[in-house]
């Protein structure tokens, strides 16, 4: 009996994209986790948290939103209904990297992941809106669409990649600074996450329960660690250029400290202006593309070079033998 050819399969048989097509593909998917994000954000804060106030259907009676929930029933149902559109971008991201040829299969499980991601956050935020807005389950369902970003990140970078060995491209103690500003930018997003809980926008005007500590200590803190990123994103700046880093790499480390300050200026305004909506969505937005910059600046730490048809690896040019690292 033959094997059975999924739709996949089959389309792959059929079609093989360009690199340019399957990196637009992969971009799209980035563009759009960013966009939900940011879109979620504007449903709390706009007060639509609870627009529709049960899930998956809008209401008991209703899959859409009704007249009687006017404004901010139609908020929540619209960005649920952009989770549609973020699915249909990680499709066409998981068409495109399996229709790759050669086919490649750690990046189809990469793209693939994504999918999975998606579908987890959809029942986080459910239980969100089932829990009246826990700022925990918020909080969760933040760091998961962040997750989600990150391994779009991972497939459109790794596209453009072949799939040997990761090979360095700057000294071991510079990497591994690298890899200090993931972790402390890790840190500082999912503090970022304290402040929103325990503020004043709680995605609804009905009593939504907060995080239990004062929201100018979290943010306080949010913004001690902040500094901390920003001193290592400006000794990674200097270090890279100590070490004549490749000229791809130290742009990376300066749109990082663009967006670092821009991120800034726009965390102080609102703090000192009793956190307005529209910066704190811009915040959110700014968040977004500052984990782009880091997680980019961490993989130019490597190269990944494609194998010639005997499987062989091109040597590095100045002909030493290079040390594996695990920047991914």
């Amino acid at each position: 009996m033959g094997r059975v050819e999924t739709p996949l399969s089959y389309i792959a048989k059929r079609w093989t994209p360009s690199m340019r097509t399957a990196k637009r593909a992969a971009l799209a998917a980035v563009v759009m986790s960013v966009f939900i994000i940011v879109t979620g954000g504007a449903v709390r804060l706009t007060g639509s948290g609870l627009g529709c106030d049960t899930w998956p259907k809008c209401t008991d009676d209703s899959l859409f939103a009704t007249p009687e929930q006017g404004l901010h029933g139609a908020i929540e149902f619209g960005n649920r209904m952009l989770t549609y559109v973020l699915c249909a971008a990680v499709g066409w991201a998981i068409i495109a990297t399996r229709s790759l040829k050669p086919r490649r299969r750690g990046l189809t499980r990469l793209a693939w992941s994504q999918f999975w991601l998606v579908m987890g956050n959809a029942v986080i935020g459910g239980i969100t809106v089932w829990v009246g807005l826990n700022p925990w389950s918020v909080a969760g369902h933040f760091l998961l669409a962040n997750c989600l970003l990150t391994v779009t990140v991972l497939t459109w970078v790794r596209i453009g990649e072949g799939d040997a060995a990761p090979r360095p491209r700057a000294p071991k103690p510079v990497r591994r600074l690298s890899w200090a500003v993931v972790a402390t930018t890790v840190v500082l997003i999912a503090l970022g996450t304290t402040v929103t809980g325990s503020g004043k926008h709680a995605g609804d005007s009905s009593d939504v329960a907060r995080m239990p500590w004062d929201w100018t200590a979290a943010a306080h803190v949010h913004a001690v660690a902040a500094w901390v990123v920003c001193a290592l994103a400006v000794a990674m700046w200097f270090a890279l250029r100590v070490v004549d880093a490749p000229v791809d790499t130290r742009a990376r480390a300066r749109d990082l400290l663009v967006v670092l300050l821009m991120q800034g200026a726009i965390g102080y305004v609102q703090y000192f202006n009793d956190v307005p909506e529209i910066l704190v969505g811009l915040h959110m937005l700014g968040s977004s593309l500052m984990w782009i910059a880091v997680l980019r600046l961490l993989l130019s730490m490597r190269e990944r070079p494609a194998a010639d048809s005997a499987g062989a690896v091109p040597a590095p040019a100045s002909g030493e033998r290079p040390e594996p690292v695990a920047a991914g």
